[in-house]
């Protein structure tokens, strides 16, 4: 599992010109699944995700939480964040769940982020999204989850 997370000013997803999922100052997290993914992975995710320590103290310095700040929450899932592309010019897609696994997946990561989290929105899965933001600093970390 991958998530690259962005904090930002704002973020929305758009699905034929509809915002769909929408927040302000927070975290915009795009999420692959792995085959071997399961609920524990994507539950130790979403923990890590809402500790992970990338807003600025009065001090400016990263030590805040989303939590803290009293974030946004956008989840977004991007299978092409599995894709292999050591080699060749094309990427693999081999390591990527397939669709039905991932859509069970998410959806299950989707409520649990709802029941532990106040502030969650989300994009529509395997649809054609289109993704706005304006990244804060920029501040964005590639997390890895097995």
């Amino acid at each position: 599992m991958r998530a690259l997370i962005q904090r930002v000013k704002h973020a929305k997803v758009e699905v034929d010109g509809n915002v769909i999922g929408q927040i302000e100052q927070g975290l915009l997290v795009f999420v692959g699944l792995g085959k071997t993914d399961t609920l524990q992975t994507a539950e130790k995710m979403l923990k890590k995700i809402l500790a992970y320590r990338i807003f600025s103290d009065d001090s400016d310095r990263m030590n805040l939480n989303v939590q803290q700040v009293n974030g946004g929450l956008l989840l977004v899932s991007q299978f092409t964040l599995m894709a292999e592309t050591r080699k060749g010019l094309r990427p693999d897609f081999g390591p990527a769940m397939p669709p039905d696994e991932a859509r069970e997946l998410f959806s299950q990561l989707v409520a649990h982020a709802k029941n532990v989290y106040p502030n969650v929105q989300t994009g529509a899965f395997g649809a054609d999204m289109q993704v706005s933001l304006q990244n804060d600093g920029p501040v964005t970390f590639m997390l890895e989850f097995e």
